[in-house]
């Protein structure tokens, strides 16, 4: 078998990624192309970020990828009709003819990050070609699916990375020379970050792209509910067919190394005072009279030590580490791995969650998956709630799990930067 992400060749099939016609919105039938993206839909997360989002443009993504109605049926029947009125009336168009999409993005900070768009051949597990490496959350599966069922179509990508050599040769080869030519379009969103796309319809470069990518396999980055989506609908449709294939964007991490950051939870209805009374005894705590960024930075020097977590929304934080062993030898699951079995998400939901602070970790209605470390604190300031912030795992034990089919709690991880939403959409009918 391929070690996860590695290039060597393998009997098995690869990846399969083909061209689609997609879906661009016309720049003039919105206010901007900025105006119009949004981060992926399990990014936006609180109400004031999807209410910004909205009245940004009348057209904004996410009023297909997070449709605001009563019920779920409602949500989706609404989001169909809005992309039929959009196609309709031409703020929406397909490409004249199928092909793959060079995505690039860069900060102000000097990164820079380029990949391949494409419709990508939706395999089992047992295939070894897509690796997860976090569980998914059946409930939001089900909710991704329905939406997909509703509007026939990939809303956005998800994000795969792969390892080639870092030369430039094969599909990297593509990705530079397109790059150098003038791209379909080109904006830059609020958050400082440049986004252009180019479309590779020439069948030498497809076919170059898709040999070199016939090698390799590929680790889910950002997207596990999504995969997981495409493979439920996939089942239910007799191949051949559309649903055979999902949105991808792909990421040679070894010419553009992916950050990876952490996801962090807010726990509702459970105050600090209660979260911290609770740990007496069974972890080491301190008050931190540091602000978030030094504090973060503690966090991150008692997490190389052994399992830490920062504690806030009382308006200080409290640096958690140094579990009672004997409390995780009850707790934590046995026969895994032991880089699964010290992973501080695994302790939090092993031990924390489930046995200290009896929360249930699949309902929306105790626990919140953010990624922006100060919005967490503020949610959780705003509701009087608990937010535990984690430090970022590292991404060769990431890939390590993955290549032995271990996957992680899940949000364990956050890998960056994802791709905005609203660039290229992919409808199965066209």
């Amino acid at each position: 078998m391929n070690t996860a992400g590695h290039s060597e060749a393998t009997a098995r099939r690869g990846l399969e990624l083909t061209p689609f016609r997609g879906l661009r919105y016309d720049p003039d039938r919105v206010g901007s192309l900025a105006a119009v993206t949004s981060p992926p839909y399990d990014v936006v997360v609180r109400p004031d970020g999807l209410h910004h989002l909205e009245a940004a443009d009348p057209h904004n993504i996410v009023r297909l990828i997070l449709p605001q109605a009563a019920t779920p049926a409602e949500r989706n029947e609404q989001a169909a009709g809005t992309l039929r009125r959009w196609l309709a009336d031409g703020v929406l168009a397909a490409d004249p003819e199928p092909g793959l999409y060079v995505y690039e993005q860069q900060d102000g900070a000097g990164l820079l990050q380029r990949g391949i768009i494409g419709a990508l051949r939706v395999s089992e597990p047992s295939e070894s070609v897509v690796l997860p490496h976090e569980d998914v959350m059946p409930h939001v599966v089900a909710d991704r699916a329905a939406l997909m069922r509703a509007t026939e179509a990939n809303l956005e990508p998800l994000l795969l990375t792969y390892r080639g050599n870092g030369s430039a040769a094969g599909a990297t080869a593509v990705v530079e020379r397109t790059a150098d030519l003038p791209p379909l379009l080109a904006t830059t969103t609020e958050d400082g970050h440049q986004h252009r796309l180019w479309s590779v319809t020439d069948p030498a470069d497809v076919a170059a792209v898709q040999a070199d990518l016939a090698r390799h396999q590929a680790l889910i980055a950002d997207g596990h509910h999504r995969w997981a989506t495409y493979r439920r609908l996939r089942a239910e449709h007799t191949s051949p067919s559309p649903w055979d294939y999902g949105l991808v964007l792909l990421v040679d991490t070894a010419r553009y190394p992916l950050r990876v950051r952490a996801i962090h939870r807010l726990l509702h209805g459970l105050p600090v005072a209660g979260a911290l009374a609770a740990l007496d005894g069974l972890f080491r705590v301190r008050h931190l009279d540091a602000p978030l960024t030094e504090a973060l930075d503690l966090l991150g020097d008692a997490a190389r030590d052994g399992n830490a977590y920062l504690l806030a929304g009382d308006g200080g934080y409290h640096l958690v580490d140094r579990p009672d062993p004997a409390l995780l030898a009850r707790t934590v699951p046995a026969g895994r791995p032991e880089a699964w079995r010290s992973l501080d998400a695994t302790v939090l939901h092993a031990t924390l969650l489930e046995h200290v602070w009896r929360i249930p970790e699949d309902s929306p209605a105790h626990i919140a998956y953010i990624h922006d470390a100060a919005a967490t604190v503020a949610k959780a300031e705003h509701d009087g709630g608990t937010a535990v912030l984690l430090h970022p795992v590292r991404e060769e034990v990431v890939r390590d799990l993955a290549r032995q089919g271990v996957t992680m709690p899940r949000k364990s991880t956050s890998f960056g930067p994802k791709p905005a939403s609203g660039l290229v959409l992919r409808a199965l009918g066209i």
